[in-house]
């Protein structure tokens, strides 16, 4: 066990439930297809560092999938909301011990080890890190020291989920630093330029 740990947050690929805006536009067959390679590049990302992975399936452990890599451990999401599921992923993480803990989620197609390391980097030196996405949320956050109420928003799909939760770690007095803007692929028009079609 190093004292870092990078928490993914996935949904398990399943037909259907994954990528439901782009499946809109071109299907669930592709949706679900356009979501595993997404998976296979993050998958390719995390070989190539050498801390802890805790990863969060949103329904169930899949202990079938390709996930079995000596680094990872696999765990179910629990919580009513995205914002609770990812304080009781903090939650463990610092009660296991770790000092410094990332959450990104597994549809950032330019997510690179580069970007992990810089933002475990930016947590020498700051109490949280937070990586901005082009939409107005962000694709990675990190701490610590476990925050919860960074966590709490009362709503998580719009467009000031960045700016909201920037406005509560400076209302905590944390010192806060940013990797760059990133986009994540949520909508059909997000997938120009991804290399995913």
């Amino acid at each position: 066990m190093t004292d870092q740990v990078l928490i993914v947050f996935l949904k398990n690929p399943e037909l259907g439930k994954v990528k439901t805006r782009i499946a809109k536009a071109f299907g669930d067959e592709v949706a679900l297809a356009i979501y595993l390679r997404l998976l296979s590049k993050l998958r390719e990302t995390l070989s190539g560092i050498d801390y802890d992975v805790h990863l969060y399936y949103s329904s169930f452990v899949d202990s079938e999938d390709e996930w079995n890599i000596q680094n990872i451990s696999r765990f179910a999401q629990m919580g009513d909301d995205l914002g609770s599921r990812m304080q009781h992923a903090f939650e463990n993480s610092f009660k296991a011990g770790y000092k410094k803990a990332v959450l990104v989620g597994s549809d950032i197609p330019d997510l690179s080890t580069e970007i992990l390391n810089e933002a475990f980097l930016k947590l020498k030196d700051h109490d949280v890190v937070i990586g901005p996405a082009k939409d107005g949320g962000y694709y990675l956050i990190g701490m610590t020291r476990f925050h919860p109420q960074v966590l709490n928003l009362d709503h998580w799909s719009h467009s000031r989920v960045f700016h909201v939760t920037m406005d509560k770690i400076q209302g905590l007095g944390l010192s806060v630093s940013q990797t760059r803007l990133l986009k994540d692929l949520d909508e059909a028009e997000d997938l120009k330029d991804s290399g995913l079609m």
